[in-house]
């Protein structure tokens, strides 16, 4: 399965109200969308028509995220009365805003998409989803720093082992799309700040000269699970109605830590 063709059914089985995309490029992964949207691009050219309520971001996702309300575009106005006109909720409207679902595609360099992640990750929860681009490089050279190549991934898939490395309360799920797969990351908490405060540890540490030294498990793809396999999964149900019922972390992260351990998952 190619990756726009996954995450197209992801939109379906995740039911979200919201979407968030960093990378816009020309547009073939926003036009999925039919829920309100941002999009972030410092250099955006889309020729794909657009079939969602979205902002377009013309700026890096730093500057984006630095902003006093980055997803005020998604309480839909600032009278609950408009959000009534555009068929949303007013209670929402006096609610913290969280993403349902996020797509980053962006800098094909670590520090680009780790930093995202973190972004992110502030404002999510845990029924939120997460996916990164590009985590699956199919040799070195495409994997490089300093692309030389004309598919190009660069070095993001250390994403993959930092989380696991630094945040084990969260799932991430290696997916063996085509051509360089992707990762979706369960269990979002926006108080922890682990990344952050290690960042410049985990810099100094993962940032390294060309060529890259991509493991073998990344290569040959092991532990990436079908597309297929985690799209059909039972726990998609539960995670909607959890969502949209508004349980708590507490009562709700659990059964679907359960539920993922069934897909298998990266761990």
């Amino acid at each position: 399965m190619k990756r726009h063709e996954f995450l197209r059914e992801l939109h379906k089985v995740s039911a979200n109200r919201n979407y968030l995309e960093i990378g816009v490029n020309d547009g073939r992964s926003l036009t999925l969308s039919r829920v309100p949207s941002i999009a972030i691009d410092p250099a955006f050219k889309v020729v794909t028509e657009l079939r969602c309520d979205v902002h377009l971001v013309k700026a890096t996702s730093d500057d984006f995220f630095a902003r006093d309300n980055p997803l005020g575009h998604l309480k839909g106005g600032r009278h609950p009365l408009r959000n009534l006109r555009r068929g949303r909720s007013p209670v929402g409207h006096w609610r913290r805003t969280t993403l349902d679902l996020s797509f980053i595609d962006g800098m094909h360099l670590f520090e680009y998409a780790l930093r995202d992640f973190i972004n992110v990750e502030k404002h999510s929860d845990w029924a939120s989803v997460i996916v990164l681009d590009d985590m699956l490089p199919r040799n070195t050279d495409e994997a490089a720093r300093d692309r030389h190549t004309d598919a190009w991934t660069g070095d993001v898939y250390k994403v993959t082992e930092v989380l696991n490395r630094y945040r084990p309360d969260l799932v991430t799920v290696l997916v063996d799309t085509k051509p360089t797969g992707q990762l979706v990351v369960f269990g979002a908490d926006p108080g922890n700040t682990v990344l952050k405060d290690k960042y410049d540890e985990i810099m100094a540490e993962y940032l390294v000269e060309d060529p890259q030294k991509v493991p073998e498990s990344i290569l040959e793809r092991t532990g990436a699970v079908p597309p297929q396999a985690l799209l059909e999964a039972g726990f998609w149900g539960r995670l909607v109605k959890a969502r949209n019922l508004g349980l708590g972390r507490a009562k709700g992260w659990e059964p679907l830590r359960r539920s993922l351990e069934q897909v298998g998952v990266s761990r």
